[in-house]
């Protein structure tokens, strides 16, 4: 990765606050900004996916730490903001993972109803989750990350920060991996 000026330096730093797949002391650390209606969102979900199966397999399990931060993208798609509700609202069930694949595979189906379906099928109680979502409990949560992306330079999700650096190279396996490989090395 060439630290040129060109790249924009995270300005939240990773903590237990986030949304954290391994450990915050991994040698790598990928935050991402993305958006659940986003196509572009998923597809750099899924690639980060990929190289996370092929870094446990080349090195070892705690190598990559994964953090998801909302960024939804409300004037482009209107259904973001409520399936981040819904990612939340989740998360205060212990489910915030399983919501986000579920959120990730059924993009075209983001309505309430929808959002309701996916939380009955994960178990979670439809009660809580429909008051903390007609409460809008978590918004004031997602606007910090939103707001926490704009100060780190973000203007469109997906964006990516590779140990508080962000990625601006091609959205492919490849040079991802290069950029991750060169840290470690």
């Amino acid at each position: 990765m060439n630290h040129d000026h060109n790249h924009s330096l995270l300005s939240v730093l990773p903590s237990i606050q986030d949304h954290v797949k391994g450990e915050l002391s991994a040698t790598v650390v990928l935050v991402m900004y993305g958006d659940y209606q986003c196509s572009q969102c998923a597809e750099v979900y899924r690639l980060i996916k990929d190289v996370q199966q092929q870094l446990n397999v080349s090195f070892w399990e705690n190598y990559l730490c994964f953090i998801f931060r909302h960024f939804p993208q409300r004037p482009i798609y209107p259904r973001a903001q409520r399936a981040a509700e819904a990612a939340e609202a989740a998360a205060a069930q212990g489910q915030f993972w399983q919501m986000h694949e579920t959120l990730f595979n059924h993009q075209h189906e983001l309505g309430d109803g929808y959002l309701v379906e996916y939380a009955s099928h994960l178990g979670l109680s439809i009660r809580q989750f429909l008051q903390d979502l007609s409460r809008g409990v978590y918004v004031d949560r997602i606007n910090e990350d939103i707001e926490g992306g704009i100060q780190s330079g973000v203007m469109v999700a997906p964006a990516l920060f590779i140990n508080n650096l962000q990625y601006t190279n091609q959205w492919s396996i490849e040079p991802l991996m290069a950029s991750i490989v060169n840290i470690i090395h």
